[in-house]
């Protein structure tokens, strides 16, 4: 199968394009705009691999988009703005991208009979919730400009679905952690801050909660629904790996030898989701488990930037 991935030389994205080229014969095309999050450094050795090629384009470029697109068999949409507090201080380009890129996919993807598309969301989409955990088929109620414009994209991308016959698939995952994420998310961030001998600013009281996935075993999700998920379903990606950010931040300095002295109290973020939870029975149905335990996951994150300095410290310069 050829495979074009927006986004591949994002966070996630790139976690992905390694995946398929070492577990896979697929051949993968990156279509990225290396904006800020996309680094040519997270596709690090991939050049040498025949079945690997990069572009690097735009997703609301509709010319770029065609030509590269053209002659795959699938897509994998992961090109996205993601970061909440950008999303806060300039809104415009979340909607551009997130809500303007997936419409410009999705209708380039039909006008050239792809035979899949994968569109990647989150679970804030959501928004709160005090008890339990969403399901699919639980209603939207996004709360901030970044998730109300993933909650925009999924929309989109489902309408193609319905009213094309597009052949859409979607996958909404809990918060991802691993190698190659940019450092302004909070687990690079604080672990780069720890490594730097730098505090680290804890939001509010530290009470929100995120469910923690390792990347990788969110990019083995998103594969075996590219391929096995019912087309124009919707599969929740959790980990079940919950705790607040005052406990996540314990664990890190415990990880990196710091003490409380390093933790820096601050202002909390305008409109901060108290909890978010996901059920993932539907996709477990398919086969997938996470095999990353939360200490596991922490513990190799925390390994891979003490030992990789040489990818994060240009992209923190100035912080």
């Amino acid at each position: 199968m050829r495979l074009l991935i927006t986004g591949g030389a994002g966070f996630i994205g790139s976690n992905y394009v390694r995946r398929v080229l070492e577990h896979t014969d697929d051949h993968v095309t990156v279509f990225d705009a290396l904006t800020y999050a996309g680094n040519p450094a997270n596709l690090a050795g991939l050049d040498d691999d025949p079945r690997y090629r990069f572009v690097k384009g735009d997703v609301c470029d509709r010319p770029a988009v065609t030509e590269a697109m053209a002659g795959h068999d699938a897509v994998v949409h992961l090109a996205a703005e993601s970061h909440v507090d950008r999303s806060i201080a300039s809104p415009d380009e979340f909607m551009r991208t997130n809500c303007g890129g997936t419409n410009v996919v999705c209708d380039v993807a039909r006008h050239l009979e792809v035979s899949r598309v994968l569109h990647v969301s989150t679970d804030e989409v959501y928004g709160s919730i005090v008890k339990g955990s969403f399901t699919e088929s639980d209603p939207l109620a996004p709360r901030s400009p970044y998730s109300a414009s993933k909650a925009g994209s999924d929309l989109i991308a489902l309408s193609y679905a319905h009213t094309y016959g597009l052949p859409v698939v979607i996958t909404r995952s809990s918060n991802n952690v691993g190698p190659y994420q940019f450092p302004e998310k909070v687990v690079p961030l604080f672990v780069t801050n720890l490594l730097d001998e730098r505090r680290v600013p804890l939001y509010g009281d530290g009470g929100n909660i995120r469910d923690w996935c390792h990347v990788a075993d969110n990019c083995a999700a998103l594969d075996l629904v590219l391929r096995q998920g019912e087309m124009g379903q919707i599969y929740n990606v959790g980990a079940g790996h919950e705790i607040t950010n005052r406990d996540l931040t314990q664990r890190l300095l415990a990880l990196c030898g710091r003490d409380d002295s390093f933790v820096e109290p601050v202002a909390d973020r305008l409109g901060h989701d108290r909890r978010y939870s996901i059920d993932s029975t539907k996709v477990r149905a398919l086969g997938w488990a996470p095999r990353h335990g939360l200490d596991e996951t922490l513990a190799a994150t925390v390994a891979w930037y003490r030992d990789n300095r040489w990818w994060w410290e240009p992209l923190a310069r100035g912080r």
